[in-house]
């Protein structure tokens, strides 16, 4: 079991997410960084789908009340145990009375917190992950204790480490697809997209994230139409939002581009005024 001493700015649990409910209107959701959460799951050799612990922009602390085995990936926010700086992306036994803390940002937005045999939440449409309106909780709470699932292996610490290329917190390129409505951008229109430097607004959150340079758009009004995570939709004002892990499941905008899974996973840990730049 684990206590939250402290919820950070935004902690949630997240799995893969919900998929075959977009008929209902109820998103994906997941996590955000699915790479990261996938890495924590490889690394304690849980299934790809146990839920982890989302923290953005770090400020979390946590107590462990029992002896488990843990990991931590994705941003670094200077993880430690015990005052003790944590090595990010390897498997760490802590003990009963551990605390958990992240500090200074070094690189990065959200952080995942793997535990070995995952976190166990109510299941809500076949996935743990949080989401207002669907599960019974939005956000993780202080005083909130997590209770984990039964180790059928022996705890037991391990030097085992995977490194992870900084670059991909680092890089602006975003690899992405033609959306449906590429086709009907102009040549003018499709080279502003693919050689301008785009910034990341204010505005941006597990929905969508809006920039905030624009491109000509004359584009007619179209019907709604599905939409998914990594969809790039144009707006009237030539305005470009990217819709998100928790995003609508239809939309009214131009998909002039859809981003890959990777690029959704890389572009989450990124935030307000970094830039981006498209490559398609």
């Amino acid at each position: 079991m684990i206590k939250v001493l402290h919820s950070g700015f935004f902690t949630t649990i997240q799995d893969r997410g919900r998929f075959g409910y977009a008929h209902y209107g109820v998103p994906v959701s997941g996590a955000m960084d699915l790479y990261a959460h996938e890495l924590a799951n490889t690394i304690l050799d849980n299934k790809n789908n146990e839920a982890t612990v989302e923290i953005t922009f770090g400020g979390a602390k946590f107590e462990f009340l029992e002896d488990c085995i843990i990991c931590v990936t994705g941003a670094d926010y200077e993880a430690k145990i015990n005052g003790r700086t944590l090595v990010l992306n390897k498997m760490l036994l802590v003990k009963k009375g551990d605390v958990l803390t992240f500090g200074k940002r070094k690189f990065g937005v959200r952080t995942y917190l793997g535990v070995k045999g995952g976190i166990e939440v109510k299941e809500v449409l076949q996935s743990k992950s949080f989401y207002k309106g669907i599960t019974e909780q939005q956000v993780l709470k202080k005083g909130e204790i997590l209770t984990t699932n039964k180790q059928k292996d022996s705890i037991s610490n391990t030097n085992t480490k995977i490194s992870i290329n900084i670059n991909r917190f680092t890089t602006s390129e975003i690899e992405c697809l033609p959306g449906p409505e590429f086709g009907s951008l102009s040549k003018n229109q499709k080279k502003q997209l693919q050689d301008n430097i785009f910034t990341i607004s204010g505005n941006n959150s597990r929905m969508g994230y809006f920039l905030e340079e624009t491109i000509e758009n004359s584009l007619p009004s179209m019907l709604s139409s599905g939409v998914l995570p990594g969809t790039i939709q144009l707006t009237p004002s030539g305005k470009l939002i990217i819709l998100m892990r928790d995003c609508q499941v239809t939309g009214g905008y131009p998909r002039i581009l859809q981003l890959t899974s990777a690029s959704v996973s890389k572009l989450a840990q990124k935030t307000t005024n970094d830039t981006i730049s498209f490559v398609l």
